[in-house]
Formats: C-alpha cells, structure tokens, sequence
C-alpha cells in the first residue's frame, strides 16, 4: 500500500523541491497536495502546473504558492461522492484528496485502483455451518474454502473494497474464530472490518440487529459465499435512481414449456394458447440493499430471515425492488457448486 503522506506538503515549499518529489515519486499522472500551518488543504500541483508557471515568468525557486491549482478536486468525509468518482475518472484526474469537514486531508485515494466509491457499510452474513458442503465444512467454515487461490469470503471483501467499500462487518458463527483469523490475515488494504458473534443462530439476517456504529445510512448485505461479479456502481445507482427503500438482486430462472398452454376459463371455454412458451421467475440472490433505518423492523434476539425481513418491508408499506444479475452469480450451496466455481473462476474476472 502506498504511503500518500510523502504527498502532503506544506505551501512553504518551493517549485524546484517539489518537482524533484515529483521526478522521485515517478508515478504517472501524480499530483502532490499543498497544506497551510493548520494542515488544510489549500491546492494541488503537478508537474505541467510548474511548466505552466515558468512559461509565465515565474521562477523555480519560488513559492509553490505562485504555480498550485487553488481550486484541487477533493471529496469530503461523510459526504456522498458517488457521482464525483464517475466524473474525475472521465476528466483523467488520477489522485484524490478526502478532507474532513475542517478541509483537513485525512486519506488519498488512487481512482486507478477504484472501480467507484459506494458510500455503504457492507455486512457479510458467515454464520452458517454448511451443511451441504460435507464434508468440506467438517473443519473448515464455508466462508473460508478456497476458490482459486483465495477463501470466498476474502473474494467478495476484495470485489466490494474495488468499488470504494471500506466499512465491513461480517457476522460469525460457526468456527468462528477460523474466519475472524483468516479475514484478518488477508489484510486487504484501506478497509475496516469488525466481527459480531452469533450466540444463537439467528437466521439470514436477525445478526444484523447486532450490529453497532454503522456509520452510513445505507447497508449492502450480502452472504459471505456467493461467487458473484455482480456491478456494484449500477446495483447502487439503480437503488438511488428508485428512491427505493430495499433493494434485492434477482437470478432470472426460465422455465421452457415443451408444449402448447392453452387459457381456460371457469366455463372450460379456450380463450387463448401459447406454443411452447417461456416463463420467467425471479429467484433471491442474497445481496441486499436497504436504508438503515429499515433495521428497527428485525426483532431483538430473534432467528429472522431475508424473506421474512422482505415481508416486513412490504407490510410497512415501503418500496422494494428488483435488481436482475444478468452477469455471473453463482450459490456455493452444493459440492458440485463447489467444484464448478474452482473451473469458472480460471475463466471470469471477478
């Protein structure tokens, strides 16, 4: 991980000292970000910034305060930057500056390295035993099984972390303490991970009333062994774009009819008939997303489940909608799932 520190400097500098930061660091596209005596940010500067200042007459060494960029692109903590993300990848800008609210830089993000910034926090449901995995799951966590190279569970938190989620809290049971200390040891970079334990089973979804400190006021949920490369910045959009409350993702399942269907009526008279047609259900995919404060609706200490959580939802009169994955989903339920993900994952970018 790289160390945004060393481009941090204070507007006391000089153009010359800067550019040979900028010759050391040698990485395209860079920019160093200029703080006052309060540490705020106060402006940017790259390389073509000093060019542009000693073509106007400046000197190299004067201040960097005569060649910076006043107005540097920033995100503010807390703030929903989704839009922004879409907007600076498109304009080239590769360095980003997050300020908190007294214009104080608390982090620098690489938008190379971002596919975009979905402001959630991500819960993983881990608690289950497995059991049509046996006996795989005799002494490893499902979770924690290997596709490829990596345990599924570590998969998802690295695909999420690509889309800017940085708040996790995954939800243990079984063998617990295999995944907390396999989680751990992956140590994918700039994301925060808490652990809540099940004391009890409490279904697919009733661990969530666990939970604690949950900053953002929107939570993706999702189990923790789907293989899926599913489009988080659309799943998002759609979501915002609906004004929805709840979310859930769809997997189209087609059922083909190989004959003719005939409509009846309460007479027995034909009224219509279809040759050999399709029908399209829309089964759970176990991602969600929702509202925080849809939370109130899950009972305290209490085995609830996604479906019985939906069902609240609708009786509470709030909107919930459908998000078909036309992309690839797969439900490691199932050992020959099992099996299948080892060969697709050679084959698809996750």
């Amino acid at each position: 991980m790289i160390d945004f520190n060393k481009y941090i400097v204070s507007e006391k500098e000089t153009a010359r000292s800067i550019l040979q930061l900028i010759n050391e660091l040698a990485i395209p596209n860079m920019a160093v970000f200029i703080v006052n005596d309060k540490k705020q940010l106060v402006g940017s500067l790259t390389d073509g910034d000093i060019r542009r200042g000693l073509l106007n007459g400046r000197t190299i060494d004067e201040s960097i305060t005569f060649f910076m960029n006043t107005k540097s692109k920033c995100f503010v903590e807390g703030e929903n930057n989704f839009e922004k993300v879409a907007n600076y990848k498109a304009a080239g800008i590769r360095f980003i500056p997050i300020v908190n609210k007294d214009s104080v830089i608390i982090k620098i993000i690489d938008l190379d390295k971002l596919k975009s910034i979905i402001p959630v926090n991500a819960i993983l449901m881990a608690g289950g035993k497995g059991e049509r995995l046996k006996p795989l799951t005799d002494t490893t966590p499902k979770p924690m099984l290997k596709i490829g190279d990596k345990p599924i569970i570590v998969r998802n938190i690295e695909r999420l972390a690509s889309f800017g989620v940085n708040e996790f809290t995954i939800s243990v049971r079984h063998l617990a303490e295999q995944i907390i200390d396999g989680v751990n040891a992956a140590k994918v970079d700039d994301v925060k991970i808490d652990f809540v334990k099940e004391e009890s089973p409490l279904g697919t979804i009733g661990a969530v009333k666990l939970m604690k400190g949950l900053s953002k006021d929107v939570i993706l949920l999702m189990n923790s062994d789907l293989l899926t490369n599913i489009d988080f910045q659309d799943f998002y959009k759609k979501f915002l774009d609906s004004k929805a409350d709840m979310q859930v993702a769809t997997i189209p399942y087609n059922v083909d009819i190989p004959y003719a269907v005939m409509e009846i009526n309460n007479k027995d008279e034909v009224t219509a008939f279809s040759e050999k047609p399709r029908y399209t259900y829309y089964s759970n995919a176990g991602v969600y997303l929702f509202k925080k404060e849809l939370i109130s609706l899950i009972p305290d200490n209490t085995p609830f489940d996604a479906t019985h959580f939906m069902e609240a939802v609708i009786k509470s009169q709030k909107k919930l909608i459908s998000y078909p994955i036309l992309s690839y989903w797969l439900d490691i339920g199932r050992i020959e799932d099992y099996y299948k993900a080892q060969e697709d994952v050679k084959h698809i970018n996750f």
